[in-house]
């Protein structure tokens, strides 16, 4: 087959016209992407490290889920100490109106005791978060890891805060020798089997009875104090994690996002060529007409 041959003329005008059409289409492409730099082939540097950043972007977003779970598993722990405080103060004042009531009286605030403080071990063992209870066992633990690439972790510890006479730590807590059977011996362990009878307890042994449960009280108050502080440290290391994504992703965008404003006003400039190099090419043609027309 026999090649054809173009003039200079054409050929550096065809040539032109060509180049003039790739920067169209990538020009193009840029906008319909918002990207300058859509693969390692635009330029290998910017797109590889605009991905590791993605890349690391992507991880601590994953760790943020973390942390948010970690948050509801202290805030379902600490609903549970606020309820059971708000039952303590209720049998506090219970025993306060028993000291100074009727035997029949006291006879209707037992009841009322016995039934509340039965609940109190029902309210810590219900307080659990996708199956982590921090209030009925101090083997539990809560880990939240902040990154992959530090050690830069929390551990919040549980605490047996159920109500028992021999669990160390437990809610209630001894204060002083005190006689068997009576009300400050019964208010360790509420149960059907060691409920509390007013009827037989002095007004000393009320006394006992309310000061046990301000000691318990006190217990709640620093376990409410501890998970706060640890919810109040998690939302911070939210934000920061948040921040810090923001951030990184910025980078990367700077790194491979083109300006379409600039991107807009080229792809004018292009097509502007395109269609003088369409006419210079038409020129080129019409002087090798001209030539030729001088053999007709």
């Amino acid at each position: 087959m026999a090649e054809i041959a173009l003039s200079s003329s054409i050929r550096t005008n065809l040539l032109s016209l060509q180049r003039t059409d790739s920067l169209a289409q990538r020009t193009e492409t840029r906008l319909a992407t918002g990207r300058k730099v859509n693969s390692a082939i635009d330029d290998a540097v910017a797109f590889f490290q605009a991905k590791a950043l993605s890349d690391r972007a992507s991880d601590i977003s994953d760790r943020k889920s973390e942390i948010n779970q970690a948050i509801s598993s202290l805030q379902a722990a600490n609903d549970g100490v606020e309820a059971v405080d708000s039952t303590l103060r209720q049998l506090k004042g219970i025993l306060q109106s028993a000291k100074t009531a009727s035997t029949t009286e006291q006879q209707a605030l037992q009841t009322q005791f016995n039934t509340l403080s039965e609940q109190l071990n029902q309210i810590l063992n219900d307080s659990s978060y996708q199956g982590l209870n921090l209030l009925n066992s101090s083997t539990a633990k809560l880990t939240v890891q902040f990154s992959d690439s530090s050690n830069a972790k929390l551990d919040v510890q549980g605490k047996n805060l159920l109500v028992s006479s021999t669990t160390s730590g437990a809610l209630f807590t001894s204060i002083g020798a005190t006689a068997a059977g009576s009300l400050a011996c019964n208010i360790i362990a509420f149960s059907a089997a060691s409920s509390v009878a007013f009827t037989s307890a002095s007004v000393s042994n009320f006394d006992r009875g309310i000061a046990r449960i301000d000691d318990a009280i006190t217990r709640l108050r620093s376990t409410a104090a501890d998970l706060g502080s640890n919810v109040t440290f998690l939302n911070t290391r939210l934000d920061f994690s948040q921040s810090y994504v923001d951030t990184l992703e910025t980078g990367s965008d700077k790194l491979t996002l083109a300006d379409i404003n600039e991107e807009g006003a080229n792809l004018v400039a292009l097509q502007t060529r395109q269609q003088l190099a369409l006419q210079a090419l038409s020129f080129a043609g019409q002087n090798e007409r001209a030539v030729l027309s001088l053999f007709g």
